[in-house]
């Protein structure tokens, strides 16, 4: 009966839209009309798996929830899995981990237990995006977002003889520690020559891409849109401001705070680090104040008393030589011989 509901609406569609063509809105094209069927019984134990084949005899229904998995996936009895969630072959899934709508765990993951994916609690008929995990392993104690993707392909490619692009191969895993959060459309790519890694306690926002091979500390706070190359290696506690961009291949020590909108292009040690590319912030702001001491207009004698009288927080920043807007010279003994550079 609803079948030949459907068929009769369209029948009507298609009389409506030849009225309207006959009438002179030749710009107004229908290419498909689509006929809404009823859905099998035993849809919800059908999904395709990643090279886009069916069987139905491979998923079954989860008792919690009632989301799909493969029958060799090992799944905690307590674990939730919500309808439209798939869980793939050879996958383990901990206690009390909740997997929410729209979530693809793909095959051989492994998800430590109390691990919330794409789980909304407070309102359980919001719309759940799409989470996708493969070649990966979580921790235990996470919280993925919505719109998460974990463990897919690398951005790596080089040339060949021909000058063509050709792919590198991205074939080894992500890691993510215990207590991780990571927040919605964020990316991690997999591996190419060791495991791309992400430390315990870590916190991720929204919009972060992090490229293959990267390895991230514990503690550490990455906050929207950070971008990180492949290859990068980043030490523990490490903050990275809204917008920090960092290169491939760069070492940044522990303890290191990014602002933001700042750009790292080679290694660096600990401490505060700004702009483009990143320099010491201490640095940047001191080398501000010597200049206003020297941009007033004053004679040589009068700035040397007052160089005299704040050479003392000069000496405490350590930051001799430094770089003022005049050509260069020598300050006398008084100010223990140092030589400023003066740009």
């Amino acid at each position: 009966m609803a079948l030949r509901i459907a068929e009769l609406a369209t029948l009507f569609s298609r009389s409506y839209i030849s009225a309207f063509r006959s009438q002179g809105f030749k710009k107004f094209n229908v290419r498909t009309i689509f006929v809404s069927r009823p859905m099998p019984n035993n849809f919800s134990n059908q999904h395709p798996d990643p090279a886009g084949k069916t069987d139905d005899q491979e998923f079954q229904k989860w008792c919690n929830g009632g989301g799909t998995y493969h029958k060799s996936a090992h799944i905690d009895p307590t674990a939730q899995i919500e309808i439209g969630a798939v869980v793939h072959s050879e996958s383990v899934v901990g206690a009390n981990v909740c997997i929410g709508s729209g979530t693809i765990v793909g095959p051989a993951v492994t998800i430590g237990q109390s691990t919330r994916i794409g789980f909304d609690s407070v309102n359980i008929f919001s719309p759940s995006y799409n989470v996708v995990f493969s070649n990966c392993s979580i921790g235990d104690f996470c919280v993925i977002h919505h719109g998460v993707a974990i463990g897919q392909d690398g951005f790596g490619f080089f040339v060949d003889e021909q000058g063509i692009m050709v792919k590198k191969p991205q074939s080894l895993k992500a890691r993510i520690g215990n207590h991780v959060e990571i927040g919605a459309n964020t990316c991690i790519d997999r591996g190419s020559w060791r495991d791309a890694i992400v430390g315990d306690h870590t916190k991720i926002d929204n919009l972060v891409q992090i490229g293959h091979n990267v390895e991230i500390g514990k503690g550490c706070m990455l906050c929207g849109q950070v971008g990180i190359a492949g290859s990068v290696t980043i030490g523990d506690y490490v903050t990275l401001g809204g917008r920090v961009s960092i290169r491939d291949h760069v070492c940044i020590a522990s303890k290191v705070r990014l602002a933001a909108n700042s750009c790292v292009t080679k290694h660096r040690e600990a401490g505060d680090y700004g702009g483009f590319p990143a320099v010491r912030i201490f640095l940047s702001s001191f080398s501000l104040s010597v200049r206003s001491l020297f941009m007033n207009g004053e004679s040589r004698s009068s700035v040397s008393a007052k160089f005299q009288r704040n050479f003392g927080t000069i000496k405490r920043h350590s930051l001799l030589p430094a770089y003022l807007p005049c050509p260069r010279t020598k300050v006398d003994s008084a100010m223990s011989g140092k030589v400023l550079k003066i740009i």
